[in-house]
């Protein structure tokens, strides 16, 4: 069985936003709804020394995800491969997930009065395909595929590269890899 992840590459991502663009579209999300923003750090130094990074950011697809064991409907649900989903016909709108999630990855639709997230275009993943953040990445600062695999490009990066997550003190175990600048 996969584990699914994703790699960010911040010595990559220019700040194009083509991921959340892409992401938007395929999602079909109302104006206010984000599932992927990219936060930008900087300028930092001093002329000509000057240096600006880019974090995307998203759903971490944490292997002890927070926002499933809370909610109390089971629309919060985590697939044996990882992938971390909302079930929208079991979701009450509640919130809890959205407070218990530390990344503040989980969106509330205030058009539908459901919560959304991020969930890897699984039905993309399911018949082979990158999520759409990551086809559209030119800059190729998103790595998708599955930790188990010792021949994918994600299993080789997290090994190989001085990769870091997000808030590990959580214990939450993010499958979202950050290499840093």
């Amino acid at each position: 069985m996969a584990r699914y992840a994703i790699v960010l590459d911040t010595r990559r991502c220019i700040g194009c936003h083509s991921c959340t663009v892409a992401c938007r579209v395929n999602n079909n999300l109302p104006v206010d709804m984000i599932y992927n923003p990219v936060t930008t750090v900087g300028p930092t130094g001093i002329f000509p020394d000057v240096h600006m990074v880019h974090i995307p950011l998203l759903c971490m697809h944490c292997a002890n995800p927070p926002c499933v064991e809370c909610c109390p409907t089971g629309a919060s649900q985590q697939r044996e491969d990882g992938i971390v989903w909302v079930d929208e016909d079991k979701c009450v709108g509640c919130k809890a997930c959205v407070m218990a999630c530390p990344y503040g990855a989980r969106i509330p639709n205030h058009e539908t009065g459901i919560v959304q997230k991020c969930d890897f275009c699984m039905d993309r993943v399911l018949v082979g395909k990158e999520p759409f953040c990551v086809k559209t990445c030119h800059q190729r600062a998103r790595i998708f595929g599955d930790l188990d695999d010792k021949t994918s490009e994600v299993y080789k990066l997290v090994n190989r590269e001085p990769v870091t997550r997000l808030l590990p003190e959580l214990g939450t175990e993010p499958h979202a890899f950050y290499i840093l600048d």
